[in-house]
Formats: C-alpha cells, sequence, structure tokens
C-alpha cells in the first residue's frame, strides 16, 4: 500500500508540472491568435499557469473542509505561506547563484511593496479574527483582480518587444540540428510536431484543457499520498506536510520556469515569475481556497497550529521584506550574496519547524501582534 502511494505521488508532481506546461502553451497561444502583446501574455497568462497548482490543491483542500475534515485548512495555509517562502528564498535563491538578476524600477517601488502589503493583510484577516471566513476570499479574489486591471493598463502603455516563443525556438534550433537516429531522433520528430500543431488554434484549446485536468488530477494525487505519508508512515503533522512537500510540489514550475530563464539570461522573467506568483498565491490561490470553504471556514488560531502559522507568516513577509532591501543594493540586483542568505534562511527555517512539530525543540510561542495592537 506505501509503495502505491509512493508511487501516485510521483505521478501527481509530473501531472502538475507538465499540466503547467500544457496550460501556460495553449492559453499563450489563445492569447496570441486574439493579438494580445506577449507582454501581456507573460505578465498575465504565465503567472496564473505556473500558480495554476497552488490554486487547484488549495481548492481540493477547501472541499475537504466545507465536508468536515479541518486538515484541509491546514493545507491551504501551508501551501500559501510555503509556496511564498520556497518562491522567494529556494528559487531566487538558486536563480541568483545562476546569475544576477536586475530588479525593474516597477518591481522595487510598485510590485514588491504591494506584496508585502498584502502579505501583512493576509496574517491580519487570519489573526484577528481567528481564521479566514468565504468572505474573506472574495475579498482577496477582488484585490487581486484590481491587481491584475492595473497591471494590464499600464502594461498597454508600455510598448514591448515581441519576443520569439520558446517552443518555436526549440522547433526551429532542432530542425536545422542534425538530424539524431533512436530515441533521440524520436523525441525531435515529437518537439517539431508539437511545434507546427501550436500554431492551430484547435490544438491550442485541446491542451489548455488537458493541462488544467491533468493539474486538477496532479493535484489531488499530491494532496491525498503527502497526506497518506506523513501522516500514517511518517507521524508528521499535516500542517507541516503541506508547508514542505505540497509547497514544494506545487512550486516546481515556478522553479523550472525561473531557474532556466535565469540560465538563457532572461532575468526579468525570472523575477516577474516569482513576484506574480506570490501576489497570486496570497490573493488567488488564497481566496479561492477560503471561498471553497463555505459556512466552515478556515480556521487560522486552532492551538496547536496557531503558532506555526504566525512563523509562517512572518518569515513569509520577512522574505518579501529581504528581497526588497536586496532589490536596492549593488546596481539593484539579486547576486551570489543575496542567493546565499535566502537559501540559508529557508534551511534553517524549515529544519526547525520539522524538528519542532516533531517535539525535538520547542515550538516558538509567537505573540499574536496584530490582535494584541488592536486590543
Amino acid at each position: 500500500m506505501a509503495f502505491l502511494w509512493i508511487f501516485l505521488l510521483l505521478v501527481g508532481f509530473v501531472l502538475l508540472v507538465k499540466g503547467a506546461d500544457f496550460f501556460v502553451d495553449g492559453a499563450s497561444g489563445i492569447a496570441e491568435k486574439l493579438h494580445v502583446s506577449t507582454f501581456i501574455i507573460g505578465l498575465t497568462v504565465v503567472a496564473l499557469g505556473t500558480s495554476a497548482p497552488e490554486a487547484a490543491v488549495s481548492i481540493i483542500g477547501g472541499v475537504k473542509t466545507a465536508l468536515g475534515d479541518p486538515s484541509g485548512a491546514e493545507v491551504i495555509m501551508g501551501n500559501v505561506l510555503g509556496s511564498n517562502m520556497i518562491n522567494i528564498l529556494l528559487i531566487l535563491g538558486i536563480s541568483a547563484l545562476v546569475c544576477k538578476l536586475p530588479v525593474e524600477k516597477s518591481s522595487r517601488y510598485i510590485e514588491i511593496p504591494f506584496l508585502i502589503l498584502i502579505s501583512l493583510l493576509f496574517i491580519l484577516l487570519g489573526d484577528l479574527q481567528g481564521g479566514y471566513q468565504w468572505y474573506d476570499g472574495l475579498i482577496l479574489i477582488a484585490l487581486y483582480a484590481g491587481f491584475m486591471t492595473y497591471t494590464i493598463i499600464m502594461a498597454k502603455r508600455t510598448k514591448q518587444p515581441v519576443l520569439l516563443e520558446e517552443g518555436a525556438a526549440d522547433a526551429t534550433a532542432i530542425a536545422v540540428a542534425p538530424p539524431r537516429d533512436g530515441f533521440k531522433g524520436f523525441i525531435d520528430k515529437v518537439k517539431i510536431k508539437y511545434g507546427e500543431l501550436k500554431t492551430k488554434v484547435w490544438f491550442l484549446i485541446i491542451i489548455t484543457i488537458v493541462g488544467l485536468g491533468m493539474v486538477v488530477g496532479g493535484a489531488q494525487l499530491v494532496v491525498e499520498g503527502a497526506t497518506y505519508i506523513a501522516q500514517e508512515l511518517m507521524h508528521i503533522p499535516a500542517n507541516i506536510v503541506a508547508l514542505t512537500v505540497v509547497a514544494f510540489g506545487t512550486s516546481l514550475p515556478e522553479l523550472v520556469t525561473s531557474v532556466s530563464a535565469a540560465r538563457k539570461g532572461d532575468t526579468g522573467l525570472a523575477i516577474g515569475n516569482i513576484i506574480g506568483s506570490n501576489i497570486a498565491n496570497i490573493l488567488l490561490v488564497a481566496g479561492l481556497g477560503f471561498v471553497s470553504t463555505g459556512a466552515a471556514g478556515a480556521i487560522f488560531t486552532q492551538p496547536e497550529i496557531w503558532y506555526g502559522n504566525l512563523m509562517d507568516g512572518y518569515v513569509s513577509i520577512i522574505a518579501a521584506v529581504l528581497l526588497f532591501g536586496f532589490a536596492f543594493v549593488k546596481g539593484n540586483k539579486l547576486g551570489k550574496a543575496a542567493g546565499i542568505t535566502f537559501l540559508v534562511i529557508l534551511v534553517g527555517y524549515f529544519t526547525y519547524r520539522i524538528l519542532a512539530s516533531c517535539g525535538v525543540v520547542p515550538m516558538l510561542q509567537i505573540p499574536a501582534i496584530f490582535t494584541n495592537f488592536v486590543q
């Protein structure tokens, strides 16, 4: 039975990553057919596509909560906060070690401060109310809609160069490369054919729908598999599973996209993908999860997970603040110093959280700052 769940967990991760790839390819192609600029496509569709796994996991967690399983709320919290920590501390940490990442002026003065602000709002809502209601989810979703509207309006005012689609570039490179034999040659032919089909609307619609289906199915397998393995075999609390295994699994699309972009020198995509995904996680992903809980709501101050949620929230805010600080040093670029700092903090904090959940070290009694301040 255990081997089956491990296999299903691995299958779920593959479905999440490849499903997100298909979704982004299909949705981007459809948007291009509608004559939407590639800048807006990357800023909206790609960010939504790479956040699709987190959204699927949170919705499933919300439905489980609505059906009477309180562990679903822990999945939502751990998924959102864990993914945001991993996005900045791990993904940007690795990307910054690959090459220096310039931070655009708009990111320094608008997107990153906005990320810090909504991170504070997220913790404030849960802290003051002891949890989140379905209407809190609507508030977060409305904020995301407003942010995306503002982003699209600003993007239309800025002329951006038309970028060659990655799939087309790969297909061209393969076409001019010397033909290969055997299995590698077969793979080359598949990639070329895939690039050709991406020019057809019917194929774009199909891979968009298939991609979304793979994301939802993969998310279900990841949640169920990781929860079973951690709780039944390793006896690890559900909130720690969501914070680590599930959060990392749903962040794989961002990891692959950003590190690959950094290696290719497309540093703007590497940072923009992470900032956009983090904003989407807090406002859209968490919002959809909370709405899905219905009348049950999502508990934030449950005694055994309260301090963990507060710590995760504060560390995610600290990560965003550090990103803001490093964005203003050494020519407004994230270099190796930032990368090493991010990775050290991530490893140290995750190690502590796991040890604390197992009772090896004591759990810090984190004060409810916002509640005490209001009172």
